[in-house]
């Protein structure tokens, strides 16, 4: 009798623990969502903004050549570790996980000169009566990346340990900065054109990464470190450390991030497919890959702000609930109930706003370019193009909902397969 009350008093022990991450998951992703949803109203308000106080070349420099840079550098430096290290495994080492998680920043380095060098002296550089500054842009959204990815160990601590107001307030924070900024300097200097834009990519990511490394230094050390059990002590113990005693790094975590490396190559390349194709070929002048840019940020505007959180806060979900690699015989019945039920209701519900988005933004298209941009933006393809992404954003919904789970519960074999 008492050996069979242990078990009962652990079976709900371990249910109330996945109901609490299932409330914090979806807490993280309703605050992520609310986030995503001022964050683009910033942006589309700031465009509109400086449509008429800047040269549509400059928008299209702005984002679609420096905003791919940028987004290349720090996409290829730090998502396979971000998946590898939010992978769940009973026999993970924070020690190590923290180690591995450096490697984005001499990767991002990397990267950063790589492809600032070729942004620099193989693509077609605009011609500097008409935009200038546009070297000098180019290492500002270089650095930015960097910068940004200084706050990795931090970022993967905090999601993995589900602080959603830190990452609320810390981004918010930054995204206020930057369009202050921007909108400021374009009032009093438009005419230093990409400065302004380089100026405010730096602050964004310079703040970012200062409230996520001041908020752990009061966290840690507090009672509330304390009552989470937060595996880190001091912030001496973020900073890579080699012991006598274990690995450098956790071996097979690193394999699973090559893994991801690979898989998130690829994944790139299809995400800012069109991008490139502007930024290689030059098919479109730039004052056209501006208008272009805007028309592509309100069609996607719902995948960015309701698909894009849910994805990456259910990933964190999956990755606690499911252990990766393990048969699905051999884990436990309450947790793949739990992780299927959540996974059905996640496709319900994407579902559900996608067919809302095709049913009204079929008929509104037109109408929504026209308040926004006025006759530059509704006037010739935009109207269409807005069109065919409506029908594309209930594809990304199912896509990302559904990749995030198999992502989370793959082992490294089938992620390479």
């Amino acid at each position: 009798m008492t050996a069979a009350r242990i078990m009962a008093a652990q079976q709900q022990q371990q249910q109330q623990q996945q109901q609490q991450v299932l409330q914090d998951t979806t807490r993280l992703a309703s605050s992520t969502m609310a986030l995503q949803v001022v964050f683009r109203v910033l942006t589309f308000a700031l465009n509109a903004f400086t449509l008429r106080y800047v040269s549509k070349e400059i928008i299209g420099i702005v984002n679609v050549r420096l905003t791919l840079l940028y987004t290349t550098v720090v996409f290829l430096a730090r998502e396979a570790f971000r998946k590898a290290c939010l992978s769940h495994s009973a026999q993970q080492s924070w020690r190590r996980t923290v180690n591995l998680t450096w490697l984005a920043v001499p990767l991002g380095v990397c990267w950063s000169f790589a492809l600032g060098w070729l942004w620099l002296n193989v693509l077609e550089v605009p011609d500097p009566a008409v935009i200038p500054h546009y070297g000098t842009g180019v290492v500002a959204f270089g650095i930015s990346a960097v910068i940004e990815l200084v706050s990795e160990p931090f970022w993967v601590l905090a999601q993995a340990h589900l602080f959603v107001r830190l990452k609320v307030i810390a981004e918010s924070l930054a995204i206020i900065a930057r369009c202050s900024v921007t909108v400021l300097l374009v009032l009093i200097w438009p005419q230093w054109g990409l400065v302004i834009f380089s100026l405010a990519q730096v602050l964004y990511t310079s703040l970012l990464s200062l409230c996520y490394i001041l908020y752990f230094v009061k966290f840690l050390g507090s009672q509330e470190a304390e009552k989470k059990s937060f595996p880190l002590r001091s912030m001496m113990e973020f900073l890579p450390r080699y012991s006598v005693s274990q690995d450098f790094l956790d071996w097979k975590q690193a394999w699973l991030a090559w893994s991801f490396f690979k898989q998130s190559f690829l994944k790139q390349i299809l995400t800012e497919g069109e991008r490139y194709v502007m930024t290689f070929l030059n098919v479109l002048s730039f004052g056209d890959q501006g208008v272009y840019d805007i028309v592509n940020n309100l069609g996607s505007l719902v995948a960015r702000f309701v698909f894009l959180p849910i994805e990456e806060s259910f990933y964190v979900y999956f990755s606690k609930v499911l252990e990766r690699g393990k048969n699905i015989k051999s884990q436990r019945r309450e947790e793949i109930a739990a992780a299927s039920e959540v996974l059905e209701s996640l496709l319900k519900l994407v579902t559900l706003i996608g067919l809302v988005i095709i049913a009204f933004g079929y008929a509104y298209s037109q109408l929504a370019l026209d308040i926004y941009g006025g006759s530059l933006l509704s006037g010739g393809s935009g109207p269409v193009l807005l069109r065919f992404y409506c029908l594309y954003v209930l594809l990304l919904a199912i896509n990302g909902v559904t990749e995030c789970f198999t992502f989370a519960s793959m082992s490294k074999e089938e992620v390479d397969k």
